[in-house]
Parts: C-alpha cells; sequence; structure tokens
C-alpha cells in the first residue's frame, strides 16, 4: 500500500451488503469525481496478513476517512441468533485513534461520519455524541452531495463541480456501465471494488 497519495486518499468503512451497493459506487464515484482517490477493505487480497493489521495499515496510508454507521441493525447470524454489526464503528473508533495519537500527518486527517438519518446514531454510539454527523437517507444523489461538500471544504479548489452536477454525471456513468463492462469484458454482477474503481476512473479520464 506504500503506493498511496496520502493527501489524495480517501478511505470507505461502510456495509458491503447487497442493500448499500449502490450507496458505495455513488461514494466511490463522486470521491474520484472531486479528484481523490477511493480505498477499502475490500480491495486487500494479501493472505499473508492479519484482516485487522490490513485495516490499520489502509488507515494509516488515507488522510480522509468516510465512515458510514447506517448499518448496526440486529443481523441474523445463525439461526434465532441476531446480532448487531459493529465493524464499522470499531474502523471509526481505529480512524480517530490514529488522529488522536498518531504523529505527524496522522494528525491532519479529516473523517466524514453518515447516517442514515441524523440522530439515530445517539441510539447505539453515544460516545461520538458532538460530531457533525450527516445523513444520506439512503439515497445516493444525497451521498454523492455530501462526499462532494466535506471534499471541497477540506481543500477549497474551485474545480470540484457541484453536488448535483456529479449526481448527473455518475447516472451518465451509470446508463454507460452495462457497455463499458461489456467493451472490457466484464460482468456487472462480479465486479470487484477495484475493477469498479477502474472503470469509473476509466470513464472519467474520457468525460472530463
Amino acid at each position: 500500500m506504500n503506493d498511496f497519495d496520502y493527501e489524495k486518499s480517501v478511505f470507505i468503512n461502510c456495509p458491503f451488503d447487497d442493500e448499500y451497493q449502490s450507496l458505495l459506487e455513488a461514494a466511490v464515484f463522486s470521491i474520484h469525481d472531486c479528484g481523490f482517490d477511493a480505498h477499502c477493505s475490500q480491495e486487500i487480497n494479501d493472505s499473508s496478513q492479519q484482516r485487522v493489521e490490513k485495516i490499520l495499515q489502509m488507515i494509516a496510508d488515507c488522510k480522509y476517512g468516510i465512515h458510514d454507521i447506517s448499518r448496526t441493525e440486529l443481523a441474523e447470524f445463525d439461526k434465532g441468533e441476531y446480532l448487531p454489526r459493529f465493524n464499522m464503528p470499531l474502523e471509526l473508533g481505529y480512524f480517530l485513534g490514529a488522529k488522536r495519537f498518531g504523529s505527524g500527518e496522522q494528525k491532519d486527517k479529516l473523517c466524514l461520519i453518515l447516517d442514515s438519518e441524523k440522530y439515530r446514531y445517539i441510539k447505539f454510539c453515544s460516545d461520538i455524541k458532538g460530531q457533525d454527523i450527516s445523513s444520506h437517507e439512503n439515497n445516493p444523489d444525497k451521498l454523492i452531495t455530501k462526499v462532494r461538500d466535506w471534499l471541497n471544504d477540506s481543500i477549497d479548489d474551485v474545480r470540484i463541480p457541484s453536488g448535483s452536477k456529479i449526481a448527473e454525471r455518475y447516472h451518465l456513468f451509470e446508463n454507460d456501465l452495462p457497455l463499458i463492462c461489456q467493451t472490457f469484458r466484464k460482468e456487472k454482477n462480479e465486479l470487484t471494488f477495484i475493477d469498479f474503481r477502474n472503470l469509473v476512473t476509466a470513464w472519467l479520464k474520457d468525460n472530463t
């Protein structure tokens, strides 16, 4: 992971279920259309290293972190056994810890915390009360705007399009995606995170 550009790298900490996929894809597109690079634990494919160490290294390599804590409801892990999913709050804790206790560039970390409803997190993660939590209401267009505004405010770059413009471009990309997959001999439902990210960057290169 030493090829990361720390100043441009955005760590995405989010659910990976099918229901969330459209939001993840919107986030990846928005990040790249703003001129940054999206990363997440799904791109890790190194069996020689423990997963938590891989995630910690990725967090260390990224100045920015997007943390969606909207999937903390009870899920059935075994027949009749329901437990909350805490991976997202845990990785948020790693990121905040790196900023608080890290040295050098780690102290410059910036994070965006997302939830499906603005104040829902108080019920299950009250220790982050006082943080500025943004709500995407499970709407990809709203998520795009939240991500865009946060990144734009962090660098104040006049070249970053408005949220509505990025959303328009994202829908154009969505419409083009079946043909793009056909061109590169890929199946949409088999795309890995890296596959999808590469197709986004290829499309943006041809549609700037």
